[in-house]
Formats: C-alpha cells, structure tokens, sequence
C-alpha cells in the first residue's frame, strides 16, 4: 500500500481534496474520503461539485441510496461501497485501513506532531511506501 502524507499550509482542505480526487478518478480508480466531521465531508462534497464546469467531480454520502455507483463517497467510516480503490483522511486522523491501494493524509501544521507518530508506527513494514508531500509557494513538493 502507498500511504502519502500531504501538509497542506497553502490551499484550503477541501481544494486539496478536489486536486488528489481528479487524480483517481484520471486514473479510472474509485475514492472514498473520510472524515468524522460531517461540515467538514459537506464542504469537500460541495467543493467537488463545484471543481469546473467539464470537470465537476460526482460524489455522494456513503449509505445513501445508489452510494455504490458514485465514483467518490464521503463518509465518517473506512468502508467503501463503491469499490474505492483510494482512500483520503480528510480529517487528519490516521486510520489503519486495510484493503485500499493508496491512502492519503491530509492534515494542516497543527496536526503535525500526530501526522510524525503515524509516519513513525509504519517503521518496519514491508507492505507500506511511505511519502511526505508539502506546499511551497503554492506547489506541492516531495520531502520525504
């Protein structure tokens, strides 16, 4: 599994979440994205409605009725009806979730300290790749 951990300090939350969403979803995958903050999986819903007129990302609420058919689902739970093949912590709350190709951290500087404890209870496993991405003027630049 690739696990990215992405500090956001420039763009909003929800605009990084639009950016990693048309990435998947380039790449014909599924996305699930979760949060526990139901505002917070409003925003990032609304903001993927909204990411361009021939670019708009569908999504809907996980357990809503036809939830498995959507390319992206928001939900509080790492579980994915709809296939998912990706996962974004929106939240920036590290979950082991099991069964996803590539998982993405997503969390501000205040969340740092519990974002470097995530990144150092990895150490030792042979079936994560690890990467740490950061904003620099307004770019997204590996680190490590």
């Amino acid at each position: 599994m690739k696990l990215d951990f992405w500090q956001y300090t420039h763009d909003p939350l929800e605009k990084v979440a639009a950016l990693i969403a048309k990435r998947v979803l380039a790449d014909d995958e599924r996305l699930l994205v979760v949060s526990d903050d139901p505002e917070q999986r409003t925003a990032i819903a609304r903001e993927l409605w909204q990411a361009g007129p021939e670019t708009f990302l569908a999504n809907g609420e996980a357990g809503a009725p036809g939830a498995e058919h959507q390319p992206i689902l928001l939900s509080a739970d790492c579980v994915a009806p709809n296939g998912a093949t990706h996962l974004i912590l929106a939240d920036g709350v590290f979950r082991d979730a099991p069964g996803f190709a590539r998982t993405f951290l997503l969390f501000p500087p205040a969340a740092a300290p519990a974002a470097r404890e995530a990144w150092r209870a990895q150490d030792g496993r042979a079936d994560v790749t690890r990467a740490y991405f950061a904003q620099e003027d307004g770019r997204w630049v590996k680190k490590g």
